[in-house]
């Protein structure tokens, strides 16, 4: 039995990670200062033995540092994740994510605590080059300021590495689907299409290509690296080995909700700054140590749409 410190335990992916490592009988503490996690997502985990949760904020350093003591690994999940709006407040990127980084990298090696595992993310390749884009592609210039600030937190998590002996799991997400999924391009068109069924305003031209990972099958593959990988530094990209347009996505958003709303574009190939138009990674690292996705980007885009409409308070809180 591991004790394991979660911050952002509250949230989408880490609050589905609790429930998993409750389950696999761990003691878990979730570190949250409830911005945009919410007590219903861990409402299930609250009622388990081994549970704890302290509400903070990993910009509170006296805070963090008392109540990271005493663990044996932290995720750290908290972050910012508005890339849409990054540009509107770009100070918010350098405090929540990469000052943040730093803030839980210090706790850590005061609490002579070593190994963390960090939600990074497939925009830190920018528009890459090379598609499927694997963890060793050349890095182009950055393109949104919520990728740059993840970059920087990569950076700091490899230096304690090699300055303080950290051993470091960082993965590079897709986005993330599926129960609990509170933002993002499904949360957008549901909350639409529930005002106006008729009519749906899609940002840019409905042709960008992204990839998608079911939240259940990110879980999945973070554990199997942490078990498997020896690396001092694992880096891992984590998604599906396909991709669709947003007009697929939009296809069967509307399929499941049993619409056809006439569609209005905004025109261009991205819909805001730092939109990357085609993201797909390579997987094939996360692949051969065992672990593949059980659900298709289809499967879990509807899934999402199945926990939205039964979860109506969530676009009341969001």
């Amino acid at each position: 039995m591991a004790r394991y410190f979660i911050t952002g335990g509250a949230g989408f992916i880490g609050s589905n990670l609790a429930d998993r490592l409750l389950a696999d009988g761990h003691q878990v503490t979730v570190y949250d200062n409830l911005s945009t996690g919410q007590r219903e997502f861990i409402a299930p985990a609250s009622r388990q033995k081994g549970f704890t949760l302290i509400e903070g904020d990993v910009l509170d350093e006296s805070r963090l540092g008392s109540a990271v003591a005493g663990h044996d690994f932290v995720f750290h999940l908290a972050a910012n994740a508005d890339v849409r709006f990054g540009t509107d407040h770009p100070r918010r990127d350098l405090e929540q994510n990469t000052i943040a980084t730093y803030n839980v990298l210090e706790a850590m090696r005061l609490a002579g605590i070593k190994r963390i595992a960090f939600s990074s993310t497939g925009s830190i390749y920018g528009e890459a080059a090379t598609i499927p884009t694997p963890e060793d592609a050349p890095f182009p210039i950055q393109t949104s300021l919520y990728g740059a600030s993840k970059l920087a937190g990569e950076g700091l998590i490899s230096a304690y590495v090699s300055g303080f002996g950290f051993s470091a799991y960082i993965f590079r997400f897709v986005s993330i689907l599926g129960e609990r999924y509170s933002h993002g391009h499904v949360f957008d068109f549901f909350h639409a299409l529930a005002k106006d069924p008729t009519r749906l305003r899609v940002l840019g031209n409905g042709k960008q290509r992204k990839s998608y990972l079911y939240v259940k099958d990110c879980v999945e593959a973070i554990l199997t690296v942490i078990e498997k990988s020896a690396e001092p530094v694992a880096i891992y990209n984590l998604g599906t080995d396909e991709y669709c347009q947003v007009n697929d996505s939009i296809g069967w958003i509307c399929g499941k909700l049993g619409v056809n709303p006439e569609r209005q574009y905004t025109g261009g190939d991205r819909g805001w700054i730092g939109d990357n138009p085609f993201i797909f990674l390579d997987t094939k690292k996360v692949r051969s140590l065992g672990w593949k996705p059980r659900l298709t980007i289809q499967k879990g885009v509807e899934k999402t749409v199945e926990y939205l409409t039964a979860n109506p308070w969530l676009f009341e809180r969001r």
